[in-house]
């Protein structure tokens, strides 16, 4: 196989030769693969759009693929994972998929790679879904930039801010539609988040003050006893850029429930815990609502509980507080003890929104007791949320679906609801807040350089050493 600069050659040096015309129409039949849809734009022979998935566990069988197989658009060919068990599995769901979607008795033949590079250099395929833990995030986002395809990726953005800047500017530069998968954006299956933020950005409470939001914390525990590396699993790619260290299942995913919870969640080596799990949801819904999508906090304070030593596996953090001032003025308290949601409160009064009421799931508890408690959506004055949004006020970019407005972007080129900019702002807002908890103490930020103020030790904070091969350090655009 060939390696990763001569695939991104070859795919180079196709498009160059297609965008001549005929003549490049031509050329490329040396190439005995599909014509990507992109190549010919809307009006595509087929009018597909091909996809790979990188990753298939439980977001990418529970979520992800899911919504991305309802459009007609969309077309799944192909599945990556470096465990051999999924990998098998991820082939069997999306052809049984396709199958009951179309009623064919053999619909198509997905391919399976045990490295996501050989989806990234396939000239047919013009997307992928990154499906992966956090610490897969940014590199291979910005592989498949420089491949030309577009992307649609799990939160968060990044495991470090400086590796998040580097995939923004990099998608920035490749010109590909990227979308985060920040759902509670979308008017399915929440459109309560989006009332709110319109109705905040419209001054119905009158000036925005605080902001309050609500995260819940990790156990410590996880069994810590050195085990064999499963022969399905590629551990040594799986660990990525982060340090090598010996295998135990509680480090990595179950062998046997795909839709388990995975331990690698609650581990610092590839993560920052529920700060950024769910951060990266409520934190992104605050930003939208206070109107600094584009900026960030200027002052982090925060304290936090962490496991002690002895107590297990596992070391992100337990209960925590962090307090981050705006420089429009707002200030923005995360932790346990607020509701998980978000609140908005000004002058005139505030609104409470969270998920419920709304595509209710068993999977996801908060929605479900939500809305048996009726707390999805609710404020100070019941009036507030019935107020009328006239047609010459701020009316907030609308999304049906949030895989649903990736697949239309890539068609019409439009910009997705929660692109690579605003991404990599609400994580870097969220890792702010794990630098605060982590040193105990206030740091100062400027947004606009995205550089702490003085400050040594935060400063190491804002990247990790990249091991070997792997990470955002060794991707060339």
């Amino acid at each position: 196989m060939k390696d990763q600069q001569e695939q991104n050659q070859d795919r180079r040096s196709f498009l160059k030769a297609t965008a001549k015309g005929t003549a490049g129409i031509i050329a490329a039949s040396m190439f005995p693969t599909i014509v990507p849809s992109t190549v010919f734009g809307k009006n595509a022979p087929s009018n597909k759009i091909n996809i790979g998935q990188i990753g298939f566990g439980r977001i990418g069988s529970t979520h992800d693929l899911p919504e991305v197989i309802k459009n007609e658009a969309a077309h799944v060919i192909a599945v990556a994972d470096l465990d051999k068990n999924r990998l098998a599995k991820g082939k069997e769901w999306i052809e049984r998929k396709y199958v009951e979607r179309t009623g064919k008795e053999k619909y198509l033949e997905v391919k399976t790679y045990d490295d996501y590079h050989e989806i990234l250099g396939r000239k047919d395929i013009d997307a992928v879904i990154i499906s992966t833990p956090d610490h897969w995030h940014a590199q291979p986002a910005m592989e498949a930039a420089v491949a030309g395809k577009h992307i649609y990726m799990q939160k968060p953005t990044s495991l470090t801010i400086r590796e998040g800047r580097q995939m923004a500017d990099m998608i920035k530069k490749k010109g590909v539609i990227f979308q985060l998968g920040s759902q509670q954006r979308s008017m399915n299956p929440w459109p309560q988040f989006k009332r709110t933020c319109e109705l905040v950005r419209n001054g119905r409470i009158g000036k925005l003050k605080k902001v309050y939001v609500g995260l819940p914390g990790d156990p410590a525990g996880g069994n810590t006893a050195q085990m064999p590396v499963p022969p399905n699993l590629n551990y040594d790619m799986w660990l990525g850029s982060t340090p090598e260290v010996y295998y135990t299942l509680d480090r990595v995913h179950s062998q046997t429930d795909i839709n388990d919870r995975p331990g690698w969640l609650r581990l610092e080596q590839f993560g920052a815990g529920m700060i950024t799990g769910w951060g990266s949801h409520h934190i992104d819904i605050a930003h939208w609502g206070m109107d600094t999508e584009l900026t960030g906090p200027i002052e982090i304070e925060g304290k936090a509980t962490f496991p002690a030593k002895g107590s297990g596996l596992w070391d992100v953090h337990g209960d925590f507080l962090v307090n981050a001032l705006y420089e429009n003025g707002v200030v923005m308290e995360i932790g346990g003890t607020n509701p998980n949601g978000v609140k908005f409160e000004g002058t005139d009064g505030w609104i409470f929104v969270s998920r419920g009421n709304v595509g209710v799931t068993a999977s996801d508890p908060v929605a479900a007791q939500n809305a048996k408690e009726n707390k999805a959506f609710y404020a100070s004055d019941p009036k507030i949320l019935g107020s009328v949004i006239q047609a010459n006020e701020i009316h907030l970019y609308e999304s049906p679906e949030q895989h649903q407005n990736w697949i239309e972007s890539i068609q019409s080129g439009k910009q997705t609801i929660s692109h690579a900019e605003i991404a990599h702002r609400s994580c870097t807002a969220c890792l702010l807040a794990h630098t605060a908890m982590k040193l105990g103490r206030k740091v100062k930020w400027d947004p606009k350089k995205e550089q702490f103020i003085n400050d040594k030790e935060a400063t190491a904070m804002l990247s990790r050493p990249q091991r070997g091969k792997y990470g955002t350090n060794n991707v060339k655009g």
